[in-house]
């Protein structure tokens, strides 16, 4: 029975799930899609035609320069959100990186703990109307 099993080989028949799977998932997509287009509403009123945002009606041009305090605060965001990813693995494995694991995540920490002070001291987080 062992050198039966390593005998099998991969045919062709063996990925027939896998296309009819796809071709399951692709007339899906297509009989949804022709439904929605044949079945679903077609009246273009004034009101379903103008632009918004959120809901809220624009005002003014959209052109209008906007803070750069606004960009800096998402960036500072992205870059501690994917700090605190790292954190994850260090957690898991803490036991096992003993020592000098704890000693490369205060290194860790100590940089962005000093991106953050030097942020602060430029009043990058201070608002201004």
């Amino acid at each position: 029975m062992h050198s039966f099993l390593l005998q099998v080989q991969s045919t062709p028949i063996h990925y027939l799930p896998i296309v009819l799977q796809l071709i399951v998932a692709a007339g899906f997509v297509g009989v949804t899609m022709t439904a929605t287009h044949l079945l679903g509403p077609r009246r273009n009123t004034k009101a379903k035609l103008v632009n918004f945002e959120s809901g809220v009606p624009s005002i003014g041009n959209a052109r209008q320069p906007l803070a750069i305090k606004y960009f800096l605060v998402a960036i500072l965001f992205v870059l501690f959100d994917v700090e605190v990813i790292f954190f994850y693995p260090y957690a898991v494995n803490i036991r096992e990186l003993g020592l000098e694991g704890f000693l490369a995540v205060m290194l860790f920490v100590g940089f962005f703990a000093c991106g953050l002070f030097y942020i602060i001291k430029r009043g990058a987080l201070e608002w201004e109307d």
